[in-house]
């Protein structure tokens, strides 16, 4: 992993605060999870998404991923 890739994602990331996302989380052993949701902020080691539930009785959720995470494919983002 290249410092120039590290660079590379979060400026792309921090371009895209506010914008709607759908997030595959590979959670290993051939599981995968498939969420909707919307960046809140980016920082210098991570960023977050605010993630809504398909059923309305749970609340948001936000959580938070590392630019490694991208690079390295645990998860993928797509704009909606």
């Amino acid at each position: 992993m290249k410092q120039q890739d590290y660079d590379r994602v979060r400026a792309s990331v921090q371009q895209q605060c506010g914008s709607k996302v759908i997030i595959r989380l590979d959670k290993g052993r051939n599981k995968v999870d498939v969420q909707k949701g919307v960046i809140q902020g980016a920082y210098p080691s991570v960023f977050t998404v605010l993630v809504e539930d398909v059923d309305d009785e749970k609340p948001a959720q936000l959580l938070s991923f590392s630019y490694t995470d991208i690079i390295t494919k645990d998860i993928r983002m797509k704009l909606c």
